[in-house]
């Protein structure tokens, strides 16, 4: 399977932000989040990388691949600073982020790559699959979202921390380093207080997602019965 939208090629740009998750479905925290962290970051470009199967999740827990990745393009066609990479729903298989960081550095050693996180998932980076490797692969731009507490300077995991160093703190972003020349960039966003999972419970008690997601999502989901148990 790959995405029916005209891509630039990667080869390109020098400078690019991976945001992977489910997208069960996308919405405008995503969207916020997306666009604040590319312009803070000055990234060139934002690849969205829906997962395949979750690793903290079975598959017949999430929506099927094609709908939420039909989703996305329905979504990012108008975002001229955002495409979709379809790697991980093309392996269809669980979904780890060093396979994926993997892929991507190997594939264009030239790029300097961010993958975006938000801070309380990272809080948690020693449970991921490998995560040192990750430090080698990739930068990672951690992001603090609207309701989690806000640090004036934030600090590493431990399971991390003795691999770091503190490198500078600037406009809102803190960075450490590793010995790869690998970097840990903090920053605080303005996003939107939404998430996927109120959004889903809100379609199940037949209440309406109006504002939440892109017109274009709602429709297709109110189209195709998703999240209700009515799917036609």
């Amino acid at each position: 399977m790959t995405s029916q939208r005209k891509q630039k090629k990667i080869e390109k740009i020098n400078k690019i932000g991976i945001f992977g998750g489910t997208f069960d479905p996308i919405h405008l925290g995503h969207l916020r989040a997306g666009e604040e962290i590319r312009r803070i970051l000055e990234f060139q470009k934002v690849y969205f990388v829906p997962s395949a199967i979750p690793p903290h999740k079975k598959a017949e827990e999430t929506t099927s691949p094609s709908d939420r990745l039909k989703m996305l393009e329905l979504t990012l066609d108008s975002y001229p600073y955002f495409d979709i990479s379809t790697y991980e729903i093309e392996r269809a298989t669980t979904s780890y982020t060093v396979d994926t960081l993997r892929h991507f550095t190997l594939k264009y050693p030239d790029i300097e790559f961010y993958f975006i996180v938000g801070s309380e998932l990272f809080s948690h980076i020693e449970t991921w699959n490998n995560f040192n490797d990750l430090f080698k692969l990739a930068n990672f731009a951690v992001i603090e979202r609207p309701g989690f507490p806000k640090q004036s300077t934030p600090s590493l995991p431990i399971a991390i921390k003795p691999d770091f160093r503190y490198y500078m703190n600037r406009d809102n972003v803190t960075i450490y380093s590793n010995q790869y020349s690998k970097k840990v960039v903090f920053t605080q966003i303005q996003g939107v207080r939404v998430s996927s999972t109120e959004i889903r419970q809100r379609l199940k008690a037949g209440k309406s997602i109006k504002d939440l997601v892109p017109h274009e999502v709602e429709r297709y989901i109110l189209t195709n019965g998703l999240y209700t148990g009515a799917r036609t």
